[in-house]
């Protein structure tokens, strides 16, 4: 494949938003096997610092993948026939508590692209509906050539 890939990457942004529900959060408690009582026990966490249950923080990592799905999308309506899969995540911080009711919204923007070794680095930002981040990571994404058989 060309390097004609990095015009569909270059400014790049996309964003997701969900409103965080108790039983998402019970939810992703049972699939992840994190019953951790931050997530799952109002009554524990009633007395805490936080008041209440909060998020899992790899809920929101699931968040910050939704994002980094609809940019992909958007590449592919430029153009883009790549396969891409990420790499990981660098530098990534949960900064404020994620609490059921809030609305989140994730914001993935590409901040750079590497056109020989495929890759795309996205600066993610998770906010709360007052605009508080709530999370943020550098995302790295791998642009793989599709090959014919």
């Amino acid at each position: 494949m060309a390097d004609d890939w990095t015009g569909s990457v270059t400014d790049l942004t996309a964003t997701y938003t969900r409103t965080v529900t108790a039983e998402d959060i019970a939810r992703f408690a049972e699939l992840s096997g994190d019953d951790y009582e931050a997530h799952t026990d109002p009554q524990v966490m009633a007395a805490s610092a936080f008041g209440g249950i909060i998020a899992h923080g790899a809920l929101l990592v699931g968040y910050m993948s939704a994002a980094g799905t609809r940019a992909i999308r958007v590449a592919q309506e430029r153009g883009n026939t790549s396969t891409p899969v990420a790499l990981g995540y660098e530098r990534m911080r949960f900064v404020a508590p994620v609490f059921p009711g809030d609305t989140v919204t994730v914001s993935y923007t590409v901040t750079s692209v590497d056109s020989e070794r495929h890759r795309s680095l996205a600066d993610i930002a998770v906010t709360n509906q007052s605009g508080t981040t709530m999370a943020v990571a550098e995302h790295i994404m791998k642009w793989l050539p599709n090959t014919t058989v």
